[in-house]
């Protein structure tokens, strides 16, 4: 049953896809069926109830000349032409046809149109039409059972001509659902494919912009540095060789350095189609216990930093260590940048109840200012980064001179990340 079954739907498809592309062909098609079905015997037989029918038919019904019956049945089966463009269209006129019809008491198989025509108008037609179209019906079923009472029972042919119709109805109703319920379908499931490409764009947005704060806190703070060594060699090379010497010997650490973490954050953005690659030699994310290094490094440019901690931070896991080292990291590079060499720096990560509070403070140098309006990539993404543990950062000049830059984090909101 399985390849039947299968085979039955391929040509269901082809059949609808060809009904799509021409779609008056169906149509020619069904009233080519109806005329030899029901109007060709009726032609040949002189109408329903003649021939080889009873006595008591023939005796009850008119029997209509040959081009009088082509006319009626002309009537009856044309306007199923337009049964699907013009349902409520179509079934008026095939009933108007009909009624007359029976006025003159003509018996004819093309009275079939009009069952399907009322097929046609619940499958494609308003649903605020069908009572009145099921009205007319009833009118025209009453009509025909009063022109045949002299053969047979009344309420016999009004059962079998009303049970015909409801039949016809309830087809097209339950045709019509089948069909709203596959377009309901289809849409969600398009729907569903929309939104999973849009999850698929937005995930790649968001880690885009997270290696992009990945890229910026390490080629921005090792940048500094480096050109703080630039300048401070390139200046003591006349005058204290030595210096100018350990000045470049630390360019050059500083520089492998960067240079091995940008390996490690550019080694997730290789694609596998790109075949089998060595693996890059990855270092932890680093952490608190980091943060003396990246100390002892702002240090060797010049920054005067003193570095404290209050509290249980060795607690804290990994995601928020590395959020704190990020923005300890910015809020030094931007010291070094904005106030030079020579400027004190404290710098405390103090855990207080279910707070973390991250303060880094500079006095800042005599005759030196730095932009107080604007805000850069590093203070959105020290931002972004506290936001990702229910906190805020604020920067802004220090009460006596100097700037501070403050991040306070939820160590309770760390619980969920692990």
């Amino acid at each position: 049953m399985g390849p039947l079954v299968a085979r039955l739907a391929r040509v269901g498809q082809r059949l609808r896809q060809a009904d799509r592309d021409r779609p008056w062909a169906l149509d020619t098609a069904v009233v080519v069926l109806v005329f030899l079905m029901f109007c060709l015997p009726d032609l040949l037989h002189g109408g329903a109830g003649y021939g080889d029918g009873p006595r008591r038919f023939r005796l009850a019904f008119t029997r209509l000349p040959p081009a009088a019956m082509l006319l009626v049945q002309a009537g009856l089966v044309l306007p199923l032409l337009w049964r699907r463009r013009r349902p409520m269209a179509a079934f008026g006129a095939i009933a108007a046809v009909f009624v007359l019809q029976w006025s003159l008491g003509a018996a004819l198989r093309a009275d079939v149109a009009l069952f399907i025509a009322l097929y046609s108008l619940a499958l494609h037609g308003r649903l605020r039409q069908l009572p009145w179209a099921c009205a007319i019906m009833a009118a025209g079923m009453v009509l025909v059972a009063v022109r045949v009472s002299a053969a047979v029972s009344v309420w016999d042919v009004l059962f079998f001509l009303l049970s015909t119709a409801t039949a016809a109805l309830a087809l097209g109703l339950m045709i019509r659902t089948r069909r709203a319920q596959l377009a309901g379908l289809r849409e969600r499931a398009a729907r569903l494919e929309t939104e999973r490409d849009q999850r698929s764009r937005l995930a790649a947005a968001t880690e885009r912009a997270r290696v992009a704060r990945e890229m910026h806190d390490i080629v921005g703070h090792n940048l500094a540095v480096i050109i703080t060594l630039a300048d401070a060699g390139a200046y003591a090379t006349g005058t204290a060789p030595e210096r100018g010497k350990e000045a470049l010997q630390l360019i050059g650490e500083t520089g492998r350095t960067a240079l091995g973490e940008l390996r490690r954050v550019l080694g997730v953005l290789r694609e596998a189609s790109d075949g089998p690659r060595q693996a890059p030699e990855l270092s932890p994310q680093p952490g608190l216990v980091d943060i003396e290094a990246l100390c002892d490094g702002v240090r060797t440019a010049g920054l005067d930093v003193v570095y404290r901690t209050v509290g249980d931070v060795d607690a804290l896991d990994r995601g928020m260590q590395l959020t704190v080292y990020r923005i300890v990291q910015e809020a030094l590079t931007n010291t070094l940048k904005h106030a030079g060499a020579g400027t004190r720096v404290k710098l405390s990560v103090i855990a207080e109840d279910t707070r973390l509070v991250v303060r880094v403070r500079d006095d800042g140098p005599a005759g030196r200012s730095r932009p107080r309006n604007e805000e850069g990539h590093g203070l959105v993404g020290m931002r972004e980064r506290a936001a990702l543990y229910g906190g805020n950062v604020s920067a802004g000049p220090a009460t006596g001179g100097g700037w501070t830059v403050e991040a306070i984090l939820d160590m309770a909101s760390q619980a969920g990340r692990r």
